[in-house]
């Protein structure tokens, strides 16, 4: 048993007065009741309220490891959703964990303002997009603050604020210099309900629109595309770059998304008087050493460019497109052919027929009856000599040139719509299109004082702001029309946050140096995809640009669940209808009228009336209370199906909680000084306080790793209400005079601050009043609140647990003293091994061949041993 009172210990006296002159609750009787009903949480709430989020860490202070820490942030709908309080009351807990570990914490908050949501709005209120953003984005800032989350509003923006989107148009423009912003002829996607061109990522599998659900169309277009495929094989290595940590199944999803970058994609010239055509035809081949002598293209019969009007039939049937393809490293015009006796690449409907290296193609030529010489690469070294070639002229003539799949094409950007960051090009009869000169950003949007003819707004409709000078020969010009897709804005947003003030650039690469990577993202699935593309690729090119410290952005991500709600439909009309119109008759759901109704847990939408607004679980509820039934029971990660049926335990929790502070101090306080001081009596007080010293780190250890490592906030608040099961086990004795209980009690309050700290600031009012206090000023600052104080440490004394493995097999166990666990290396961790005897009976004239040791100061370890296997 260890006796923890034999240390040196100092009393520590105390008036009732309240330290750091605040008047806090505990000055009332509130401290003496038994129940902290929600009247008096709201109370301390409002007590609390401007306290909680004064301690602003210090950025620029080099002395502290940053943790930079970011939740999506929000189109300004104008109402928090359940989604909202979800993830940000995850980002808050955590950014307060991480304050309390001593880290300059980076926690901002922003708005994604720029859409097509904001001009539907306008359009039907007859208002500018911009008044609607405005008043959404007021209303949205209220709301967060009165769940008093620990934002850092002095880094606050807006995308539609012309002092951030001179920086989107000014990346634009380093794009544009690297030739990786471009502007070409191309079937684009067509969404005719909300008017405008989508990306390919903006399409599902049954060609519909990802916003408005509408059946996309194909119309040609003069459009703007980003060059993502420059970057498609480093941002597929990336995503086994070391730093990412907790990606999961988004690793597979983004690969997925990538595709291999096994071939290479061309722009190709297309002749044709056609005028439904394009210019150029992309295709892609696994086959670039043959590229020469490529001989054919074919077309799918489901192609847009399949049009009857523009084909002929040769001899053998097959039929011939009026167009023809020039082959850049040959000059050689090639046939397009419409057939469907050809492979064709994964995800392409066109095939560059090459019969030297295909045997399909072999036999498609020989049915068509083009001729062609038979040619072979003689070595390895020529091989990769002639794919390098091929890359090389394609990145010199500006046509491809980079590794790729067969799936991902180019980013298109241009958007026909008003509400977007203009696209900084000036388009002249004499030099074509021209940079905006930098020093003219940004391109401010006009005002729109009237709708255009088909109730859409347009730039175009912005005649005077159309007109303009060329930048290079001074004549008459005109504007770029279209703005730029939203997910520019939000592809390097998490970068301006670092320095949001800066009005000469971007951000300063001194500060992003010291801040970058984003440490924690945390965001909903549905962007695991496309946002993260995007956002990837501007970092990856801002790397390569020296711009960054690193190319991967995000370090570690937490995926949050979706919020789902019963959703009731009547079954013979298909009416959604709200909750309170439903009833149960037996096992089955029937309006009030009679009719059977149909119950399933969907997300939670307006339309389908089974949201939960948040404020009103507020006013039910108080901040804290909400913050932990929101966090509890389902971990983050996991879709939640609403039910308030939890918060019965969560209240009673903090019940325990209260009443375990409150006894504290009750008892505490009567004692005299000498009853104090005086030896314990109780035969059960060192078995007490033993278990006061391992239920503190035990429970300690747990909270911190599933915070940390397993993302777990739900297990951490089971974790926790362990520890309160742990104080109320002991005898009054122990906590009376136990130093060891005190420690637990401490350890209990700090660790539930980033939860509720509300609740823990007040709880902590009263711990550090109390009378007679045996805890140590090295552990805790008195005369600080516990949002000041720092994040506990596990003793030294108490025993981690090693892990051995052996060939990759757990092997055994091994409980160590932190104190010897944090001095260990890998040779005298070999060393601890080998003295147990079942490791000596296992490995008896076996040799070790390496070994691996992984551990952290006040963590478990790992010891992987590799041995030589058995004959």
């Amino acid at each position: 048993m260890i006796q923890r009172l034999t240390h040196p210990v100092k009393i520590i006296c105390k008036s009732r007065r309240f330290l750091n002159n605040f008047t806090q609750l505990s000055t009332t009787d509130t401290s003496l009741v038994s129940v902290c009903t929600p009247e008096i949480k709201k109370r301390i709430e409002k007590s609390w309220g401007d306290k909680i989020n004064v301690y602003k860490p210090n950025v620029d202070d080099d002395a502290k490891d940053k943790f930079y820490i970011l939740s999506m942030f929000p189109y300004p709908s104008g109402a928090l959703h359940m989604g909202h309080v979800r993830v940000y009351t995850i980002s808050d807990t955590v950014a307060r964990f991480y304050t309390l570990k001593g880290k300059n914490v980076i926690h901002p908050m922003g708005w994604d303002a720029f859409g097509l949501p904001a001009e539907n709005a306008a359009i039907e209120r007859e208002i500018s997009p911009a008044v609607w953003t405005d008043e959404n984005i007021k209303t949205m800032r209220n709301q967060l603050k009165m769940l008093n989350y620990s934002f850092d509003w002095d880094r606050e923006f807006a995308t539609c604020d012309p002092n951030y989107y001179k920086w989107t148009q000014d990346l634009f423009l380093k794009l544009f210099d690297k030739g990786l912003a471009y502007q070409k002829e191309a079937y684009v996607n067509w969404d005719p309900v909300d008017q405008t061109v989508l990306a390919e990522e903006q399409i599902d599998i049954n060609q519909r629109s990802w916003r408005s659900g509408a059946r996309v169309e194909k119309k040609l277009l003069k459009q703007w595309f980003i060059r993502t495929t420059t970057f498609a094989k480093s941002l597929w290595d990336g995503l086994d770059d070391p730093i990412l940590k907790e990606w999961r199944d988004i690793i597979k999803l983004q690969k997925h998304w990538i595709g291999d970058c096994n071939g290479i994609s061309i722009d190709f010239k297309l002749i044709s008087t056609i005028p439904e055509f394009p210019r150029t035809l992309n295709i892609w081949t696994d086959m670039p050493e043959f590229m020469e002598y490529a001989k054919f293209v074919a077309i799918s019969p489901q192609s847009i460019l399949h049009n009857e009007k523009y084909t002929h039939e040769i001899d053998t049937g097959i039929k011939c497109l009026n167009a023809k393809v020039i082959n850049p490293f040959s000059d050689e015009e090639l046939p397009v052919f419409i057939t469907d006796k050809v492979v064709y690449p994964p995800w392409r409907d066109i095939r560059l027929g090459i019969p030297s290296a295909s045997m399909d193609d072999l036999k498609f030529s020989e049915l068509v009856g083009i001729p062609f010489t038979r040619h072979s690469i003689r070595s390895h070294e020529q091989q990769q000599q002639k794919i390098f070639e091929v890359f090389r002229k394609a990145r010199e003539w500006g046509i491809g040139g980079y590794p790729v799949s067969s799936r991902l094409q180019d980013w298109l950007i241009s958007r026909q719509r008003y509400w977007g960051t203009p696209i900084p090009i000036i388009h002249c009869t004499n030099c074509g299109a021209q940079p905006v000169p930098r020093d003219q950003l940004p391109v401010t949007l006009p005002k729109m004082v009237h709708l255009g003819s088909n109730k859409r707004l347009s730039l175009y409709d912005a005649k005077d702001w159309l007109q303009t000078s060329c930048p290079k020969c001074k004549e008459k010009a005109t504007r770029e029309a279209d703005t730029m897709d939203t997910f520019v804005d939000s592809s390097w947003y998490f970068l301006r946050f670092i320095d949001p003030k800066n009005t000469k650039k971007m951000f300063s690469t001194e500060k992003v140096k010291k801040a970058f990577p984003v440490d924690l993202y945390i965001g909903g699935k549905e962007h695991a995809v496309l946002h993260l593309y995007f956002a990837r690729f501007i970092s990856h090119f801002l790397y390569s640009e020296d711009l960054l410290p690193c190319r991967e952005p995000f370090r570690q991500l937490l995926v949050q669940g979706v919020v789902m709600g019963k959703t009731y439909q009547v079954t013979s009309t298909g009416k959604y209808i709200p909750e309170n119109e439903v009833k149960m008759e037996g096992n089955q759901y029937m309006t009030k009228h009679g009719e059977h109704v149909s119950m399933r847990w969907e997300k939670m939408s307006k339309s389908k009336h089974n949201g939960v607004d948040p404020i009103n679980l507020l006013n039910k509820y108080g901040i804290d209370t909400t913050r932990l039934l929101i966090l509890a029971d389902v971990a983050p990660t996991s879709t939640r199906n609403w039910s308030e049926d939890t918060v019965k335990g969560i209240i009673n929790w903090q019940n325990r909680i209260w009443n375990c502070v409150k006894r504290f101090k009750i008892e505490r306080d009567k004692m005299t000084l000498d009853e104090f001081k005086s030896d314990p009596t109780d035969p059960k007080f060192t078995e007490h306080d033993a278990y006061m010293f391992d239920s503190r780190n035990y429970f300690l250890k747990n909270v911190t790793f599933n915070i940390v490592e397993s993302q777990q906030l739900s297990v951490a608040i089971s974790r926790m209400q362990g520890l309160t099961n742990s104080l109320r086990k002991v005898g009054v004795e122990c906590l009376k005079k136990s130093r060891e209980y005190e420690r637990a009690l401490a350890v209990q309050i700090i660790m539930l601050a980033p939860f509720a700290p509300h609740f823990a600031s007040e709880l902590w009012t009263i711990f550090r009043s109390v009378k007679h206090l045996l805890i140590s000023n090295t552990e805790v600052d008195l005369n600080k609140d516990v949002l000041e104080q720092k994040w506990p440490d596990i003793d030294m004394d108490y025993k981690l647990v090693m892990n051995i493995f052996v060939n990759k097999r757990e092997f055994i166990k091994m409980k160590i003293p932190r104190r010897t666990l944090d001095e260990m290396t890998a040779d005298t961790a070999l060393e601890y091994v080998i003295l147990n005897p079942y490791y000596q009976k296992y490995s008896y004239n076996k040799n070790v061949v390496a070994v691996n040791f992984q551990s952290e100061k006040g963590c478990d370890a790992s010891l992987y041993i590799t041995m030589e296997k058995e004959d």
